[in-house]
């Protein structure tokens, strides 16, 4: 029982995979004396993609205020240092989209070919043939190395009978990235 289950298995399995075969089978009807009937379909799909992206992205900031210095004076006024601050944004999106690389209107099984009542002296012959080459072979390499540096001066009132105020000014440095890379095959 067990070997019968197996046969029938196998059988099914056959039929399986060779359904593509027997729907892809275009017919050929009656033909007559000196028939030479053929129906040929040849189809070859290669695609190959190949994406490579690669984005590095290195930001270094620095800000510093300078430094306020009211020092040695018989009457001094204030010493104020500035503001320091950094602020960096980075956004990149990648999109890759390859399904316009294997849209492949292909002809060749389409089950539409029949070569009918054929009469002496015959000579019929349905052939299709595609051959479909495609190779996208796409590289985006995005580095970016930002090095920002942003100091204000020293404000100094030093050695003074009487001294005002000194203030140093702020320092900062902003930097705002967005990139978009898209692909499409």
């Amino acid at each position: 029982m067990r070997k019968l289950l197996r046969i029938i298995a196998a059988s099914i399995l056959g039929l399986s995979l060779t359904t593509g075969i027997v729907a892809a089978a275009n017919e050929i009807g009656t033909t007559g004396p000196g028939s030479d009937n053929e129906i040929r379909n040849e189809t070859d799909v290669d695609v190959d993609n190949d994406n490579d992206v690669d984005l590095d992205a290195d930001v270094d900031q620095d800000a510093d205020s300078g430094d306020a210095d009211v020092d040695g004076n018989t009457t001094g006024g204030d010493a104020e240092s500035g503001a320091a601050g950094n602020e960096a944004t980075l956004g990149a999106e990648v999109e890759i989209d390859n399904s316009g690389s294997s849209a492949c209107a292909c002809p060749g099984n389409d089950g539409d070919n029949s070569i009918d009542n054929t009469g002496p002296e015959s000579d019929n012959e349905i052939k299709n043939e595609v051959d479909v080459d495609v190779d996208n072979d796409n590289d985006v390499d995005f580095d970016l190395d930002v090095d920002q540096d942003a100091r204000s001066g020293d404000a100094d009132v030093e050695h003074n009978t009487t001294g005002g105020s000194a203030t140093s000014g702020d320092a900062s440095n902003s930097l705002g990235v967005n990139l978009l890379v898209s692909i499409t095959n």
